[in-house]
């Protein structure tokens, strides 16, 4: 899980460069198919720090 949440980290990332045009022209093709995630990246890393909360939950030692 804790890939997951590294994963999606990096995908907010990209998506949050996206949306402010900050990668040349790969920001629109990355838009057009992920427009919810470079209108708000938020929703990724919601996402990435549940995963890492459920695989602290679920690790054992």
């Amino acid at each position: 899980m804790y890939f997951v949440a590294g994963a999606l980290v990096l995908l907010s990332g990209l998506f949050y460069a996206a949306g402010h045009h900050e990668l040349g022209s790969f920001s629109a093709d990355v838009c057009r198919y992920g427009s919810t995630f470079c209108e708000s990246p938020f929703y990724l890393l919601v996402g990435a720090s549940l995963a890492a909360i459920w695989g602290r939950f679920v690790s054992i030692r």
